[in-house]
C-alpha cells in the first residue's frame, strides 16, 4: 500500500500537505486491509475544512512501533468501514453525531453520547433505540444513569434470560463537557486546566500527551530531568489507581481485608505525588516544555521511604487475593474476553494485556524517559477478572521498581526548555500509556501556528465495548465485578 499513507513515529509532527488524500473508496480499502493485516485503528476522526471535511485514520503498528496516517475528503457521507472493521464502529457513530457526516451502510448507526443535532434536534442525552432480544421469558433490565454511591452517570441496558445476560448496551453522554471545542478557544492556562480535568484520575496521562504534542509542534525537547519527573508522575498515578482498583474488586466479592487496606494504601500512594507538587493528582506539575516542580534531595529521600512503605503494605494486603480460594473462585472464568475478540474490537491497556495482547505504549511507541528506561510488559492469557486483576498487580510492582530507579538516578539538567512557536499547518499524534491504557491526542495547527483542531481518545473509548463483550453469557449479578475489573472512565469517554 505504498504511497497511500505517511509513516510516523510517536510525537513526530508533519505538514498537513504531507497527508495522502485518498478517494473515499481507497481510504476505506486501505484502512480495512491494514487492520486485517494486524494493525490497529488507533483513531478515526474528522476535521472540518472550508469545503467539507477531512477524514483521518491513524493505524498503530504495535510490532514495529510506528503509526500510519492517511486522509480523505468527504462532504455529507462516506462508505462505512464497520462491516469489515469492527474497530471503526464507535468512531463512525461519533463522526455522524458530531458533524452529521453519514457512514453509509453502518450496521447500527445510533448515538454514542447524544443524537446528531442536525438530524434529531429535540432529542436529549440517553434517548436512543436499544437492541432487543425477543423470546419466551426474555426480559430487560435497565441500570442507571443514577447509581448508588459516588459514581459517575451511565446507563446500562441488559437483555436477559433469567440471570443469563444475552446482550449489554452501554449509553453514556451524561458527562459531556465539550472539552475539545473549548480547548480551541481557551488561553494556555485554561488549556492546561482542561487537560488536567479531562479524566481526573488520569491527569498525568492526559497532560503529558498534551504537552508532548505541543512540544513536538514547537520543535523543542523537554529536558531529561523533566522527562524523568513526568515518568515518575505517570507511574505514581498508575500505582495509586491499580491499588484502588484491586481493593474495589476485593470489595465486590466481599473480601474486606484487602478492600479496607487498599483504600488506605491508595491514599498513601497519592500523597507521594502531593509531596512533589502539592496536589495528589499531579495538577500543576506537567507543563509544555517540562515540569513546574523539581525534586531536591530531601524530597527524593522522603519519596524513597514512602515508596518502600507503600510496597510493603501493598504486598501484605494484595497478595491475600491470590491465596484465598473464595476470591479466586469469583475472579477466575468470570467476564472472559478472548484474545481473538480483544484483537478484533481493539482493546488497549490492562484489559488488552489480560487477554494476552502485549500492547503498551511505553514499550511499543516509547518516548520521553521510556526510551531509556524500559518497564517490562505485564500480560496474562486468561482474559477474565483474574487476568485483569493480575495484570494490575504485576504492573504496580514494576512501576514501583521503575520509580525507585528514577529517583536514585535523576538526570542532572534543568526542568524547563525555552518556549517556541508551533509549526504552522501541521499535525502531530501523541500517544501515552495512561493507567487505563493508550491515551491519544491529535493536534492540528493553522497557518498562524495556532491550534485549529484537537482530538482526544481516552482508553475508555476503545474499551467500553469490551465490557459489553465480557458480560455475554454471564450472570447479571457478575456485572459489578466485571465493571470494576475494567473500571473505565465516563468523563474520559464523554469529552
Amino acid at each position: 500500500m505504498a504511497g497511500q499513507s505517511i509513516v510516523l513515529r510517536n510525537n513526530q509532527p508533519v505538514a498537513l500537505t504531507e497527508i495522502p488524500r485518498l478517494s473515499l473508496d481507497a481510504f476505506r480499502a486501505w484502512t480495512v486491509s491494514q487492520v486485517e493485516a494486524g494493525k490497529r485503528l488507533a483513531v478515526l476522526c474528522c476535521f472540518p475544512q472550508i469545503h467539507g471535511f477531512l477524514l483521518c485514520a491513524v493505524l498503530a503498528d504495535d510490532a514495529n512501533g510506528w503509526l500510519e496516517l492517511a486522509g480523505a475528503e468527504a462532504a455529507q457521507e462516506f462508505p462505512s468501514l464497520t462491516p469489515q472493521c469492527v474497530q471503526a464502529q464507535l468512531f463512525e457513530r461519533e463522526i455522524f453525531e458530531t458533524y452529521g457526516l453519514r457512514p453509509v451502510d453502518h450496521p447500527w448507526l445510533k448515538p454514542v453520547r447524544f443524537p446528531c443535532a442536525s438530524h434529531h434536534p429535540n432529542h436529549k442525552i440517553g434517548e436512543m433505540d436499544y437492541f432487543q432480544v425477543e423470546g419466551p421469558e426474555v426480559h430487560e433490565v435497565a441500570v442507571g444513569p443514577v447509581h448508588a454511591g459516588v459514581i459517575e452517570p451511565g446507563h446500562f441496558r441488559f437483555q436477559c434470560h433469567g440471570e443469563r445476560v444475552f446482550h449489554l448496551e452501554i449509553s453514556l453522554g451524561y458527562q459531556h463537557r465539550g472539552v475539545m471545542q473549548a480547548l480551541l478557544q481557551a488561553s494556555e492556562s485554561q488549556r492546561r486546566h482542561l487537560m488536567e480535568t479531562a479524566a481526573g484520575d488520569a491527569t498525568a496521562g492526559h497532560t503529558t500527551a498534551y504537552c508532548n504534542a505541543l512540544d513536538a509542534l514547537a520543535g523543542r525537547q523537554a529536558p531529561a530531568r523533566a522527562h524523568a519527573i513526568r515518568g515518575i508522575a505517570l507511574e505514581f498515578e498508575r500505582i495509586a489507581c491499580h491499588i484502588g482498583d484491586l481493593g474495589a474488586m476485593a470489595g465486590d466479592v466481599g473480601f474486606l481485608p484487602t478492600q479496607a487496606y487498599c483504600g488506605r494504601i491508595r491514599g498513601a500512594a497519592l500523597n507521594m505525588t502531593a509531596a512533589i507538587c502539592g496536589n495528589r493528582f499531579s495538577r500543576g506539575l506537567i507543563r509544555p516544555g517540562g515540569v513546574a516542580y523539581d525534586l531536591d534531595d530531601a524530597i527524593i529521600r522522603h519519596l524513597l521511604e514512602r515508596l518502600e512503605a507503600v510496597r510493603a503494605d501493598a504486598v501484605s494486603a494484595i497478595e491475600l487475593l491470590w491465596i484465598t480460594p473464595s476470591v479466586l473462585e469469583r475472579f477466575e472464568r468470570t467476564g472472559v474476553v478472548s484474545k481473538e475478540i480483544a484483537e478484533e474490537i481493539g482493546l488497549v491497556g490492562p484489559a488488552a494485556r489480560a487477554c494476552g495482547l502485549n500492547r503498551d505504549v511505553r514499550h511499543d511507541f516509547a518516548r520521553g524517559i521510556y526510551q531509556f528506561q524500559q518497564i517490562p510488559i505485564a500480560s496474562v492469557e486468561s482474559g477474565d477478572v483474574y487476568g485483569r486483576a493480575m495484570v494490575r498487580w504485576l504492573e504496580l510492582l514494576r512501576s514501583m521498581t521503575f520509580v525507585r530507579e528514577m529517583l536514585l538516578a535523576l538526570p542532572d539538567s534543568k526542568i524547563m526548555s525555552e518556549p517556541g512557536a508551533m509549526k504552522p499547518e501541521s499535525i502531530v499524534v501523541s500517544l501515552v500509556e495512561g493507567w487505563r491504557g493508550e491515551i491519544c491526542h491529535i493536534a492540528v495547527t493553522d497557518a498562524q501556528g495556532e491550534l485549529s483542531g484537537y482530538k482526544i481518545i481516552d482508553p475508555s473509548f476503545h474499551n467500553w465495548f469490551g465490557l459489553a463483550c465480557a458480560l455475554r453469557d454471564e450472570a447479571i449479578s457478575d456485572f459489578p465485578l466485571c465493571n470494576k475489573s475494567f473500571n473505565l472512565s465516563y468523563c474520559g469517554f464523554d469529552l
